[in-house]
C-alpha cells in the first residue's frame, strides 16, 4: 500500500462557509424562516443537501431545492477564491515523495470543479469521490473508503482533512488519521468530532513533523 492524503473540499481547502451560509440563509428566509450561524453549524455543515432541505421543507422538492442551492452559490463563488495557506507546498511534497492524493466531498460534482478551477487546482488530484455518487454519503465512511482504494492506500497509511463534524465521522469511521481544520469549528469541537489533531493551515510546523512520522509504513500508527 501506498500513503495518500485525502481532503475534504469546501471549509478545507478554501473558505467558502460563508458564502454556503449566505445561500441557506437566503432560501431559507424565502421560506419564512430565518436561520444564524449557530443553526448553519449545527443543522446544515457537511451535510447533504437532499438530507438538509428533505427535513427543512418536507412538502417540497429537495432535489430542485439543492439545485437552487447550488446555483446560488457558483453565482456567488468568484474570481478571489484561493487556496488555504501551504496547499499548494503540501501537493508539491505529496509529488516529491509519491503520495496518493484524493478529493472526498459531499459537494455535488459540478461544484467541486467549480471550486477546484476557481483555486487552479484541478489537476492536482489523481481521484474525486463525490458523496452523492457512493451508496452513502459522509457521515457514512463509504467515500473515504473509496478514496483509499482508488489511491491504493489503506486505513493505517491514509490521513485525511476535514473541517465539519460530519466529514470528521466519516473520516474516522474510515480508520484515517484525522486532522481538523479550523475554519469554522475550534479545536475542542473539531476533536469532540473526531479529530487526531487541528490546524489553521496546510503549512503549520507540527502537521508536517506528523505526516514525517506517519506516512511510512513503520511509522503509521492508530
Amino acid at each position: 500500500m501506498r500513503p495518500a492524503l485525502l481532503f475534504d473540499l469546501d471549509g478545507t481547502l478554501l473558505h467558502t462557509d460563508p458564502l454556503h451560509a449566505a445561500v441557506f440563509q437566503e432560501l431559507f428566509a424565502e421560506r419564512g424562516r430565518a436561520i444564524d450561524e449557530a443553526y448553519y453549524l449545527r443543522h446544515i455543515h457537511g451535510r447533504l443537501n437532499a438530507d438538509i432541505f428533505s427535513e427543512a421543507f418536507p412538502d417540497e422538492d429537495a432535489e430542485a431545492l439543492s439545485h437552487e442551492k447550488e446555483a446560488r452559490f457558483r453565482d456567488k463563488l468568484g474570481a478571489s477564491a484561493e487556496p488555504v495557506a501551504g496547499l499548494i507546498e503540501l501537493l508539491d511534497l505529496c509529488d516529491a515523495k509519491g503520495w496518493g492524493r484524493a478529493l472526498v466531498t459531499n459537494a455535488p460534482r459540478v461544484n467541486a470543479d467549480a471550486m477546484l478551477n476557481a483555486i487552479g487546482l484541478r489537476d492536482r488530484f489523481e481521484t474525486l469521490i463525490i458523496g452523492e455518487e457512493c451508496k452513502h454519503g459522509k457521515p457514512d465512511p463509504a467515500p473515504y473508503l473509496a478514496a483509499m482504494q482508488a489511491t491504493g492506500s489503506g486505513p493505517e497509511l491514509s490521513v485525511a482533512f476535514e473541517d465539519s463534524p460530519s466529514g470528521m465521522t466519516a473520516a474516522r469511521g474510515s480508520g484515517a488519521f484525522c486532522v481538523g481544520l479550523r475554519s469554522s469549528l475550534n479545536d475542542a469541537e473539531l476533536r469532540a468530532a473526531g479529530a487526531h489533531m487541528t490546524i489553521d493551515t496546510f503549512d503549520d510546523p507540527l502537521l508536517l513533523t506528523e505526516l514525517d512520522r506517519r506516512m511510512t509504513p513503520t511509522g503509521a500508527h492508530s
